[in-house]
């Protein structure tokens, strides 16, 4: 096997070798970040490409060139590239053919990034209509933080179950409750709705 794998990649030409080199080791590089995401790592950074005047941020939160979207405009060259060779097109129309594909799966990946994390940032604005709203509790609350329990919110016309925590005491299933903060993880941090009425009068 080993032998047949060097003989078919010596019998290459030179432009097939870069090629499937190319196509190769960015699908390997596809694939581990690929399984890193599922585990919740994250290898992406954004590459810093603003030199003086030109910038290449159409947003602020939009990047077009990240290690998600190298790796796809790589994995896309190379494998147009094989694809273009393989069907015979000359070594100039098969570039542009590779730097297409590669510009094109590019800018899909720095989209799809730029949208997902929109959707984030409204997410996130969407919870801070949450503070001092009243809430119902839907599962128990356990007293001062010591686990977490879920509460009912109505949230954009919506009702949403959400996990929740308190710094008092127990509160237990249909308490009516305020929410006055957010932790991390979306976790809401809510107190007796008796307790604001008893101040307010």
């Amino acid at each position: 096997m080993i032998l047949t794998v060097t003989d078919w990649w010596y019998g290459l030409e030179t432009i097939d070798q870069v090629f499937w080199g190319i196509a190769l080791v960015f699908s390997l590089l596809f694939v581990i970040q690929f399984v890193l995401s599922l585990f919740g790592a994250d290898m992406d950074a954004d590459a810093d490409m603003d030199g003086g005047s030109g910038s290449f941020n159409v947003d602020p939160s939009f990047t077009l060139l990240s290690v998600r979207s190298i790796i796809a405009f790589f994995t896309f060259f190379g494998w147009m590239g094989v694809l273009a060779l393989a069907k015979g097109y000359p070594t100039n129309i098969t570039l542009l053919i590779a730097v297409g594909a590669g510009f094109i799966a590019m800018l899909m990946v720095a989209y799809l990034m730029y949208f997902f994390s929109r959707l984030a940032e409204r997410g996130n604005a969407d919870l801070g209509e949450l503070i001092y709203k009243d809430a119902t509790v839907y599962l128990t609350i356990p007293e001062r933080r010591r686990g977490k329990g879920k509460i009912h919110v109505s949230l954009q016309n919506s009702l949403r179950e959400m996990d929740a925590v308190t710094e008092g005491e127990r509160l237990d299933n249909g308490k009516s409750v305020k929410i006055i903060e957010i932790i991390e993880d979306n976790v809401l941090v809510v107190e007796p709705i008796e307790i604001f009425d008893a101040s307010a009068s």
